[in-house]
This record gives structure tokens, sequence and C-alpha cells, in this order.
């Protein structure tokens, strides 16, 4: 399984330990996954998915998932995600 968000599209990043000698040895930072079950009021429906805790606190910040949806870039997106985001639209097309 990879390490990236679902929704933002972030990854591990690579950078130094510095020991107190200031010898440099590479590591990875990698990005706090969770898999956390988020549901759609549009679609009624629950779907999990792995993201890290920044997408959770954005998700929360913008009013839920469709909304976060609705705003979200389809660069950064899983294909998972991105087949959410179809869905989620063609509802609220529906439903105006």
């Amino acid at each position: 399984m990879s390490r990236v968000c679902e929704l933002t599209g972030k990854g591990p990043m690579t950078g130094n330990n510095v020991s107190h000698a200031n010898n440099k040895t590479k590591r990875r930072f990698l990005p706090n996954l969770t898999e956390v079950t988020l549901g759609s009021d549009v679609l009624d429906r629950r779907f999990r998915l792995r993201i890290c805790n920044a997408a959770l606190r954005t998700v929360d910040h913008r009013g839920g998932l469709d909304a976060f949806m609705a705003k979200a870039k389809d660069a950064e997106l899983s294909p998972k995600a991105l087949k959410i985001k179809k869905e989620i639209t063609k509802a609220q097309a529906a439903q105006a």
C-alpha cells in the first residue's frame, strides 16, 4: 500500500537526520495516514478512505465530504476519490 493521502495527494518527503556532530543521513518524513469512514449527505452513503490528519481537518473545516469534493482538484485525488467525486456531482445535479 502506498503512503499517499487519497484526498490531498500528500506523500513521503525526504530530508536529513542531523546529529549533534552535524553528520547528515537520509531519512523519510511520512504523512500521518489514518483509515477513516466519511459520510456523504447527498449520496447517503459512507466511504472508507486512507487520508492524512490534515485532510481530515480540512474536510471538517469545509463542512463535510460533499463540500470538500466540490472544491478539490482532480489531479490531487486518488482514482477511488475521483469516482466518489463524480458520483456526488452527478447526484447534486440530479437534485437541482
